[in-house]
């Protein structure tokens, strides 16, 4: 069962290392606009995931960040939330990692209810136990795969 929350408050998430932010719902709405951005629409056509992801998560924070706790500039005063200062904090990786994990995805993915029967580990492939192990964490391809040749 898909349990809407029908409040558009704001709410307030922690990045960790003392900094809190202000972010408003991850609505359709919002979506379209930080896919409207003019930084999306001048990325260059081999711009790898990895500067996408970035430009589309600045683009995202820039519409939906209101305040801020726990940001400052290098003398330690507190600076007001800005788009120069939203880009500059998302590109300290810590800081992207926790929006990207704890506000992108969470908005873009919805969690099953626990309630529900599990796949079956014979049926569908969700259920199905992992049989190659990875070692190490797998890492994206640095650019997609040519496409193969028509014989």
């Amino acid at each position: 069962m898909l349990k809407l929350d029908l409040s558009n408050e704001p709410k307030w998430l922690d990045l960790g290392h003392g900094v809190r932010v202000l972010l408003g719902p991850l609505t359709t709405a919002m979506m379209v606009t930080a896919r409207n951005d003019p930084a999306i629409a001048t990325l260059p056509e081999d711009a790898t995931d990895e500067e996408s992801a970035l430009a589309f998560a600045k683009a995202l924070a820039r519409n939906t960040l209101f305040e801020w706790e726990g940001v400052g500039d290098a003398e330690g005063n507190v600076i007001p939330v800005s788009p120069e200062a939203i880009d500059a904090l998302l590109d300290i990786w810590p800081f992207f990692e926790a929006f990207q994990t704890d506000y992108v995805a969470k908005g873009l993915v919805l969690e099953q209810e626990k309630n529900a029967s599990p796949p079956l580990p014979n049926g569908s492939s969700a259920g199905a136990e992992t049989t190659a192990r990875a070692a190490s964490p797998a890492r994206p391809a640095r650019k997609p795969a040519p496409t193969a040749r028509k014989s």
